[in-house]
């Protein structure tokens, strides 16, 4: 196995060729921002909130699915980096309708927590209101799309670990949205299992258990990298 060396923020650091940036800076313990990685599921980059400055290259890379290379130096808590991703934290309140106060994942959410690392006490964009639903048909959880981020986590632990793939995206653009099945309400699907590993891979508020009321929302994300590790390493068989 092949070992890279690279600089991130000065440090001299070893990685392994097939990891990634975010890896290897986690390795190394330092912090990049992240929303849309999930511990055990694959990374698509869709967040940007990870993006970091590889010096000799003009453009910002998103560290969760950009592997190192030799040589390679990186940085990833310029000022530039800090404008970047306040402005999309910020887009990502203006364009959802994230009310804080009465939100099931307040004081556990991790677009809240965002916020409060960005230094965020106010959104300089315009809000949109947009128009969405909630979905409570199913016996168990529920589906508030007023407080979805579209990180696809939910698609991902539900296709990757579960197998089911209920999950999935619909739409583009401001109309993007997830969708169960054949966007069918939540409660009639025929593929969903019912695991809760959606529930506990949301980083926000919008997949909750019923019942659950303001500030009550605890997610469990240890359980999927738990439930991974131990398919890896065989544990669940004799």
């Amino acid at each position: 196995m092949a070992v890279k060396t690279l600089i991130i923020n000065d440090q001299l650091i070893s990685a392994r060729e097939e990891e990634t940036i975010l890896q290897a800076a986690q390795d190394a313990g330092i912090h990049i921002p992240t929303l849309c990685h999930l511990e055990g599921v694959s990374d698509v980059g869709a967040c940007r909130l990870c993006l970091v400055e590889i010096v000799g290259s003009n453009k910002l890379s998103p560290a969760c699915v950009t592997q190192v290379a030799e040589g390679m130096e990186v940085k990833t808590n310029t000022e530039r980096l800090q404008k970047y991703r306040r402005t999309i934290v910020e887009m990502l309140f203006a364009e959802g309708n994230h009310i804080c106060s009465v939100c099931v994942a307040n004081g556990n959410c991790e677009l809240q927590d965002l916020a409060i690392e960005m230094g965020m006490n106010h959104v300089r964009l315009e809000y949109q209101f947009p128009q969405r639903q909630v979905d409570i048909s199913h016996d168990r959880f529920g589906v508030d799309h007023n407080r979805c981020v579209l990180c696809t986590r939910c698609v991902r632990v539900c296709d990757e670990i579960e197998g089911a793939h209920t999950w999935d995206m619909a739409g583009r653009g401001k109309n993007s949205h997830v969708i169960t099945d054949v966007n069918q309400p939540w409660g009639t699907s025929l593929s969903c299992t019912s695991c809760g590993k959606c529930v506990n891979a949301c980083p926000t508020g919008a997949i909750f258990d019923k019942g659950s009321s303001v500030g009550e929302m605890v997610h469990q994300r240890d359980r999927i990298q738990f439930i991974v590790t131990a398919r890896e390493k065989k544990q669940w068989f004799s």
